[in-house]
């Protein structure tokens, strides 16, 4: 099953920051995400969130250099009306367009867990797609 990273996800594994059972959850599914050759989906937004300048940069390129099994999922056009269809059908707004990504990427790639600090929005986000689940990292 394909492994999908939300900005939360992505910041514990380039930084390892967080609480213990998150570091341990997310290297727990990275492995085993790996270990089955699945795909380790990110999608640009939340590489946009990532990238602050500075530290923040070199980590989530270093992150990247350290595990080139993970993809990159850019925006294209179909990307990004799913995530609009998705905006629109759980009543939410383009403040939620990075996690309306993460989920976006899931279900176009077929399926997948998406592992988050914000299980709830995801949630709602991801609500009737039936082969994409949420996992809490904490």
């Amino acid at each position: 099953m394909n492994l999908v990273l939300d900005a939360e996800a992505f910041s514990v594994v380039a930084r390892s920051l967080g609480k213990a059972p998150a570091v341990t959850r997310i290297t727990n599914a990275l492995r085993a995400a790996l270990d089955e050759g699945d795909d380790v989906l990110v999608p640009a937004a939340v590489l946009a969130e990532s990238y602050r300048g500075g530290g923040h940069d070199q980590a989530a390129d270093a992150c990247l250099g350290r595990f080139p099994a993970f993809v990159v999922v850019d925006t294209d056009r179909s990307l990004a009306r799913e995530i609009g269809h998705l905006l629109a059908r759980a009543g939410r707004g383009s403040a939620d367009h990075v996690d309306a990504a993460v989920v976006a990427v899931a279900a176009q790639a077929g399926g997948g867990l998406i592992a988050t600090g914000d299980p709830d929005d995801m949630s709602v986000l991801a609500a009737g797609l039936a082969n994409v689940r949420v996992k809490r990292l904490d």
